[in-house]
């Protein structure tokens, strides 16, 4: 009856190595046979931010965005200060632009992606990713130069072994 019991619980314990159990916000680099995943995970707080200085404008940039249950991203807003190259002056169906302050809010109603891509530019200007209150900078923990595919994906303890954490 031992054995059995030892048998089972450590069938079990190996089960529970594999399955899915941590909703993450994922970095796969593209162009690579195997990619090694980052991921930050959202620990139930599902709204975070894409932060960065355009290359243009030389102007900060903040892009909002919520995890949906649905492992989809829902464009919520894009902050920014000069309209011009790369940067909306008005808005489009399904959009609202606000003034206030100097600063440009485009509200999006119904903007809803996969996943997206990410390039990490090889330039030395800010690119951050904001979430629970806590600034991770980009560009010090992944290749410049190189695109990352980003996605919502629930990580199971043997991916998180695999993966990099971007909130250590």
């Amino acid at each position: 009856m031992r054995k059995w019991l030892f048998i089972i619980l450590a069938l079990l314990g190996i089960a529970l190595l594999f399955v899915p159990f941590d909703r993450s916000l994922t970095f796969y680099e593209t162009r690579t046979e195997k990619p090694v995943p980052f991921y930050l995970p959202l620990k139930n707080e599902d709204v975070f931010h894409l932060i960065f200085t355009h290359s243009i404008h030389l102007t900060d940039v903040k892009e909002s965005y919520q995890a949906l249950p649905t492992d989809e991203f829902q464009l919520l807003s894009m902050e920014y200060s000069d309209v011009a190259i790369g940067m909306p002056s008005y808005a489009e169906e399904g959009q609202t632009l606000h003034y206030e302050n100097g600063i440009y809010k485009l509200k999006y109603t119904d903007a809803k992606l996969k996943e997206f891509t990410l390039h990490i530019g090889d330039v030395d200007y800010k690119l951050n990713l904001q979430h629970k209150g806590r600034i991770i900078p980009l560009k010090e923990l992944l290749i410049p130069g190189k695109s990352y595919l980003v996605k919502l994906k629930s990580l199971s303890l043997y991916d998180k072994m695999k993966g990099v954490e971007l909130d250590d």
